[in-house]
């Protein structure tokens, strides 16, 4: 199984840029380019967030358009700069296990890691949480599933990365979570967005694993209270592989020409040998 991650993709409206000078529907239609060159070709995407940068109906049209030249299966969940109403008006009737009311929650079953989808928006704000009534639906359908090698998605991370700007716009009440998580092993990731940066953590047991965006990165700066601030480093997706052997393991790979891959040929002075692959 590989499944594509691609995350906090903020599409503007037809010839308009994110914060006035990021072209994010370009740099998206690069993502999908580059989604649909992969060989084998993935199992599903995932889109974990910030599908668009204000919530506007334009935008989820433009989203739908992009994405609809993808031929697997494709899963949104909402982040901060998406609207919950909009995003289930627009995509919808294209995305039929989304809910038409309530959090947007769901569980993909027929793969073999199961996906949870947690909603952590908050509305009007920033960072994310999950009230009581999430974390009692996320139970259950751990409960439910106990054994299953699962995939927990969520826009918002849970978890403390060292970027304090961003950290105080995480998913807030993380040790509830932590709690509920720790009695279910069989949870190999909890993948996020949000950070726009790769990032990965070992926390609660599991691994915690945050995609870069398609389009614009938050700076690294691991200052104390440095202030958050964009650049322009290469996009990027994660790609999730699973098999019985390797178990669950996350790759990064950055989005654009890096020219084509070209055999290895060793220099004669190489000594070490090179045994085949078991």
């Amino acid at each position: 199984m590989n499944i594509v991650q691609i995350s906090d993709l903020h599409v503007r409206p037809p010839g308009r840029k994110a914060y006035g000078q990021v072209d994010t529907i370009a740099l998206l239609s690069a993502a999908v380019a580059a989604i649909r060159r992969m060989e084998p070709a993935p199992d599903g995407v995932i889109a974990s967030g910030d599908l668009t940068d204000c919530g506007l109906a334009a935008e989820y049209a433009l989203f739908a358009e992009i994405l609809g030249e993808l031929p697997m299966p494709v899963w949104v969940v909402p982040g901060n700069h998406d609207d919950p109403a909009n995003l289930v008006r627009a995509l919808g009737g294209r995305y039929a296990y989304l809910p038409r009311q309530g959090f947007l929650h769901y569980v993909v079953e027929d793969l073999p890691v199961r996906l949870i989808f947690l909603d952590t928006l908050v509305p009007r704000e920033t960072h994310g949480a999950l009230c009581e009534q999430r974390l009692a639906w996320l139970d259950a359908q751990l409960r439910r599933g106990a054994g299953r090698p699962t995939m927990l998605v969520m826009h918002h991370p849970p978890f403390l990365t060292g970027v304090d700007g961003m950290d105080a716009l995480r998913c807030f009440n993380g040790a509830a979570l932590a709690a509920i998580l720790r009695r279910h092993p069989e949870v190999e990731r909890v993948v996020a967005g949000h950070y726009h940066r790769p990032i990965v953590v070992r926390w609660a047991g599991t691994v915690g694993f945050v995609a870069p965006s398609t389009a614009h990165q938050v700076a690294l700066d691991l200052r104390r209270d440095a202030p958050n601030r964009f650049i322009m480093e290469p996009p990027g997706l994660a790609v999730h592989h699973w098999d019985e052997a390797a178990g669950l393991v996350s790759h990064f790979l950055p989005i654009g020409d890096y020219g084509k891959p070209f055999d290895v040929e060793l220099a004669a002075e190489y000594a070490a040998r090179v045994a085949p692959i078991a």
